[in-house]
C-alpha cells in the first residue's frame, strides 16, 4: 500500500511517499481503507521529534475516515462500515488499523470529507468545553488560536451552547472576519488580549480561558483571569513552556486544568464513544461544520505540513488518500 513515512526527525522534506506492507490486525482491531486523514499540529511536533514515540519508519497522523475492509473476530464492526477512527501506527496511509474502542460509525448523511475534519478537533473541543472547562452560559470565555481546527470548533460549540461572551485571539487579525463568522463576539491579537479583556470586563477578567499556545500566552492569560476562573491548558503550539506561580492561584481561587486527548485515547478510550456520538449527530444534522482550508493528495503531505507551519490558513487541512 501507499503511505507517507519518515526515517528521521526534521523538516517537511523528511516525509517520504512510498510503498509499505498493509498492517495486520488482532481480534479486537479493524482494518480501514482510508479515504481522508486530517493534519493536526501534533503531527508537526511528532515529525520534528518533539513528541517522539515509537520507532522508525514512523507514520504520522492521529485520525482517519474510511471504510472497514476487515474486522477482528472480537470486533462489533463489519466489513463495509463507514467510520472515523484513531488508528494505531499513524494514518498517512491507504490502510490503517485501529482498536475497536477508538472506531466510531458515521451516518450515511455525513460525507467522508466533513467526517475526516472532525475526529480530533471536535471530540477534543466538546470535552474541553463541557467536561474540563464546565462552561456556563453566563461565562465570559477566551479561546486562543481561534482560527485553527480546535479553536474553530470551540467557538461554534460555545455559540451553540448560548455562552454569553466569546472572546477569540488570533496571531493575525486578518482572520478576524472568519472567527467572527463562526460566532466570536470579539477578536484580539496575542499582543493586546490581556488589556482588551480587562477593559471589556471592567477589570474582572474572563471566567474560562482555553490555551493551546502556552509560553508567554499562558502568563498573560493568568493576568486577565477572573477570581474563581479556570485556564484549560491543552497544548503548547508556541513550543515554549507556560509558567505560573502557586501564588497566582491559591489566594484568588483560580485554577489550571490540563487535558490531553492522546493520553485519554491511551488510558481511558471508553470515555470517547459517548462524546463521538454527540458530535457526529451535530455534524450530520449540520448544526455545526468545520471549514476545510485545503485538501492535499497523500503524496503531497509535506506541502500540507508547510501550510500548517505557515499558519496562513483558516479551518482544517485534510489529506486525500
Amino acid at each position: 500500500m501507499k503511505a507517507v513515512i519518515q526515517n528521521e526527525f526534521g523538516n517537511a522534506e523528511v516525509l517520504i511517499f512510498t510503498d509499505i506492507e498493509i498492517p495486520q490486525i488482532s481480534e479486537n482491531e479493524v482494518l480501514i481503507k482510508t479515504v481522508y486523514t486530517s493534519v493536526n499540529y501534533a503531527d508537526i511536533k511528532s515529525r520534528k521529534g518533539a513528541k517522539s514515540s515509537g520507532t522508525f519508519p514512523l507514520i504520522l497522523g492521529l485520525d482517519a475516515a474510511g471504510t472497514i475492509v476487515k474486522a477482528g473476530k472480537a470486533s462489533s464492526f463489519s466489513e463495509g462500515d463507514r467510520v472515523i477512527a484513531f488508528p494505531s501506527g499513524g494514518s498517512y496511509a491507504e490502510y490503517v488499523k485501529a482498536n475497536e474502542k477508538l472506531v466510531f460509525n458515521i451516518p450515511d448523511s455525513l460525507s467522508f470529507e466533513q467526517a475526516a475534519a472532525m475526529p480530533t478537533v471536535s471530540i477534543l473541543s466538546y470535552i474541553l468545553l463541557h467536561e474540563i472547562g464546565q462552561v456556563k452560559k453566563s461565562d465570559t470565555i477566551v479561546i486562543h488560536s481561534a482560527a485553527g481546527g480546535v479553536g474553530s470548533m470551540l467557538v461554534q460549540l460555545a455559540k451553540m451552547g448560548g455562552v454569553e461572551t466569546i472572546i477569540a485571539t488570533v496571531g493575525n487579525l486578518q482572520k478576524e472576519t472568519y472567527v467572527k463568522n463562526l460566532g466570536a463576539d470579539q477578536v484580539y491579537s496575542y499582543d493586546t488580549f490581556t488589556e482588551e479583556i480587562l477593559r471589556q470586563t471592567n477589570n474582572t477578567g474572563a471566567n474560562v480561558i482555553f490555551d493551546s499556545v502556552a509560553g508567554d500566552v499562558t502568563a498573560r492569560s493568568m493576568e486577565c483571569l477572573a477570581l474563581y476562573g479556570t485556564i484549560v491548558q491543552f497544548g503548547n503550539s508556541s513550543g515554549d513552556t507556560g509558567i505560573f506561580k502557586t501564588s497566582d492561584v491559591h489566594s484568588s481561587c483560580r485554577n489550571v486544568k490540563g487535558f490531553s486527548l492522546g493520553t485519554t485515547r491511551k488510558h481511558r478510550p471508553e470515555l470517547l464513544a459517548p462524546v463521538a456520538e454527540k458530535v457526529l449527530e451535530l455534524f450530520a444534522s449540520k448544526e455545526i461544520s468545520l471549514p476545510i482550508a485545503r485538501i492535499f493528495d497523500l503524496r503531497d503531505a509535506a506541502k500540507a505540513h508547510k501550510l500548517i507551519e505557515s499558519r496562513v490558513y483558516e479551518g482544517k487541512v485534510l489529506i486525500r488518500v
